[in-house]
């Protein structure tokens, strides 16, 4: 028998239609159990998700049914989301923006299982706020990304620009840098593979930027093309499409070290004591950094 289960948020009624519907069939994780992730994490989530166009990853037949990116606001979707209609090639797209608890909610319902955001926020979509390194191993070992974090940490570090680590819940790790708006994506895009450049150069034998996969070997590709306008990034604490419902999860440098930690580490069953363990990103810088410094420090560097 199908069910629908109702959730009060943000001053509405959002109802979760067949809420039995499982997910994640392996797993037994149901659209109810999806819809309540997102109610018991929105208070952390929210903040990185506020004002910026997203991508929803949809998986309406469960994560084996195949799944669709949709960029577009649906005509369904119903007027209280918000929407940013952004410049396209050639045309526009609507973005949905999710700027609160009902929002989050009913993207569940409509089995968006993993939103992706963009770098950007809807009111400056050219002028990015996050600079992103996607560090993923060329095979299975998880040590290449923790050294390959750690490395790209302490450059940072060099050029005084504060960093935060998290997991992305699939294959690697996600360094991060918050910006303060005044570069532009392709000014941010030049700076990052600049750096991923150094740190190459540093490092020959065990990280490359090479664009073609068979010129990598067995190094680690620093991977910084999710910076440019109309790319997302998963978002923190959201669910990935995958066997055990892993989570994208914030950590802390400290945590970089410890040997439980992979890509995969926190689950939508294990997220909840994740929680409680407080935020990880607490002591992280609030406001965004320039790059007018930090490359300055960096071409000292080369």
């Amino acid at each position: 028998m199908t069910t629908t289960e109702t959730f009060g948020a943000s001053g509405r009624t959002v109802v979760i239609k067949r809420a039995d519907k499982e997910i994640f069939p392996g797993d037994g994780i149901t659209k109810k159990d999806l819809a309540e992730h997102y109610r018991r994490v929105a208070r952390r989530m929210l903040p990185h998700l506020r004002g910026r166009p997203l991508m929803l990853e949809r998986h309406p037949d469960g994560i084996g049914g195949g799944r669709f990116m949709q960029k577009d606001t649906p005509d369904h979707f119903p007027e209280w989301i918000h929407r940013a209609e952004l410049p396209k090639e050639g045309g526009t797209v609507t973005y949905p923006v999710c700027d609160d608890l009902a929002t989050l909610l009913y993207l569940a319902d409509q089995a968006c299982v993993t939103p992706h955001r963009w770098l950007s926020r809807a009111d400056r979509p050219d002028r990015p706020d996050r600079l992103v390194f996607d560090l993923d191993p060329p095979g299975d070992d998880f040590e290449q990304v923790r050294e390959a974090a750690a490395l790209a940490h302490e450059l940072f570090d060099e050029l005084e620009l504060p960093t935060v680590l998290m997991t992305t819940g699939s294959r690697g790790l996600h360094v991060v840098v918050a910006l303060d708006r005044r570069a532009g994506f392709d000014e941010v895009r030049a700076f990052a593979r600049d750096v991923a450049g150094l740190l190459a150069d540093r490092h020959p034998d065990r990280l490359t930027t090479a664009a073609r996969k068979q010129a990598r070997g067995d190094r680690l590709y620093l991977d910084v093309q999710r910076n440019g306008y109309g790319q997302t990034a998963v978002a923190p604490y959201a669910v990935r499409a995958l066997p055990g419902a892993p989570v994208a999860t914030p950590v802390s440098w400290a945590e970089l070290d410890d040997p439980r930690l992979t890509a995969r580490r926190w689950t939508l069953a294990t997220i909840g004591d994740r929680l409680a363990e407080g935020d990880p990103w607490r002591e992280a810088p609030r406001r965004g950094r320039s790059l007018t410094a930090a490359r300055r420090r960096l071409a000292k560097l080369t």
